[in-house]
C-alpha cells in the first residue's frame, strides 16, 4: 500500500512542529514548503536524519515551490505572519489573506483531491479564504481551533482538580478568538458534570483563561506564539482523516444553515474520517449558548466581509 503524503505549508514554529509530530507518528511522507530559501530544506533534512533513530520509514523533503507536493492526501496551511505590536487585526487579515490565497491556489493545482486543514490566523476567516479559493466541497476544507481551545480548557480543569487530563472532557465551540464559546454544560470529569465538582467562580475563571489561552502564551514568550499544543491538535485531525477514525471533534467548518447560521466558518462538533468532515453534529443548546454562538458567527462574518477575494 502506498504511503500517504502530507504537505505542510509554512516552515515556522507551527509548521515545523507539525512536520516533526507527523514523522514521529509515521503517518506518511511529509513535504515542508516555505518561501524562505533553505529553511524548509534544512528542517526537512534534520527531520529526515532523525528517522533512523526513531525507526520511522517516511520520506521528508523541503521545498520553496509546490511541484514536490503533487498528489498530497492532506495539505496543512500554517503560513502567515503572526500579529505584531501595533498591528491591527485587519492588518493581519489583509496580509494573511494574500498568503493563504496564494498557498491554496498553488497547492490545489498539484493536489486537486486533497483535504485542506487551515491553521493560519485569523483562523475562521482564513479557512473561508481557502474554501473559496480552492473551490473544494466544504467537507474537504476545515480549520483547526476547537481541538486546541478544548485542550487548553481540559488542561486548566485537570490542573484545578488535580486529576488526569485523560479523565477530563470539555467542549469549546464558536470562533477562534475572544468570542469562542466554552460549553460548561457539556464539560465533565470521568462523566461527572463539571458544575458538580467546581464552584461557579472557579469555572468562570477557567472559561476566561481558555478564551485568553493564546494571548497568555504570546505575552510570556514576548515574541511569537504557541506551537506545541496547536501542532498536536493539527496532527490529531490528520490522523483522524488518514486512519478514518470517525472522531468527533470541534473544528471550524463552513455552515450552511446548521445552528441557524449560514455562510461562515465556525467551530462546531464534526465527525472526522477518510473523506474529511463526514458529519456536522447539531447538539442541543440553551438560548444563552445559542446566542453566544451566533455572536461568535457575527464576529467572523464581520471579518470575512472585509476580505477582498
Amino acid at each position: 500500500m502506498a504511503r500517504k503524503k502530507i504537505t505542510v505549508i509554512g516552515a515556522g514554529n507551527v509548521g515545523a512542529t507539525v512536520a516533526h509530530r507527523l514523522v514521529d507518528k509515521e503517518l506518511g511522507d511529509v513535504v515542508l514548503v516555505d518561501i524562505i530559501e533553505g529553511l524548509p530544506q534544512g528542517k526537512a533534512l534534520d527531520l529526515a536524519e532523525s528517522t533512523p533513530v526513531l525507526g520511522c520509514d517516511v520520506r521528508v523533503v523541503g521545498s520553496n515551490g509546490y511541484r514536490e507536493t503533487a498528489d498530497s492526501d492532506i495539505i496543512v496551511i500554517t503560513a502567515g505572519v503572526p500579529r505584531k505590536p501595533g498591528m491591527s487585526r485587519s492588518d493581519l487579515l489583509t496580509i494573511n489573506t494574500d498568503i493563504v490565497r496564494g498557498a491554496t491556489q498553488e497547492a490545489v493545482k498539484y493536489s486537486p483531491n486533497a483535504i485542506l486543514i487551515v491553521v493560519s490566523n485569523p483562523l475562521d476567516a482564513m479557512a473561508y479564504v481557502a474554501y473559496k479559493v480552492s473551490g473544494f466541497p466544504r467537507e474537504r476544507v476545515f480549520g483547526m481551533a476547537g481541538i486546541l481551545d478544548t485542550a487548553r480548557m481540559r488542561y486548566f480543569i485537570a490542573e484545578e482538580l488535580g486529576v488526569s487530563v485523560e479523565d477530563v472532557f470539555a467542549f469549546v465551540l464558536g470562533s477562534h478568538g475572544d468570542e469562542m464559546v466554552p460549553l460548561v454544560r457539556y464539560s465533565s470529569v470521568a462523566g461527572i458534570p463539571l458544575a458538580d465538582l467546581l464552584p461557579k467562580e472557579k469555572i468562570e475563571a477557567i472559561v476566561k483563561r481558555t478564551r485568553e489561552g493564546g494571548a497568555e502564551i504570546v505575552s510570556l514568550l514576548k515574541a511569537g506564539s504557541a506551537y506545541y499544543a496547536p501542532s498536536a491538535a493539527v496532527v490529531e485531525m490528520v490522523e483522524a482523516v488518514l486512519k478514518d477514525k470517525k472522531k468527533i471533534r470541534p473544528c471550524s467548518v463552513y455552515l450552511d444553515g446548521e445552528y441557524g447560521i449560514k455562510g461562515v466558518f465556525l467551530g462546531v462538533p464534526v465527525k472526522l474520517g477518510a473523506s474529511g468532515v463526514e458529519q456536522i453534529l447539531e447538539i442541543g443548546l440553551t438560548l444563552e449558548e445559542r446566542a453566544a454562538l451566533h455572536r461568535s458567527a457575527e464576529a467572523v462574518r464581520a471579518l470575512i466581509e472585509s476580505i477582498q477575494l
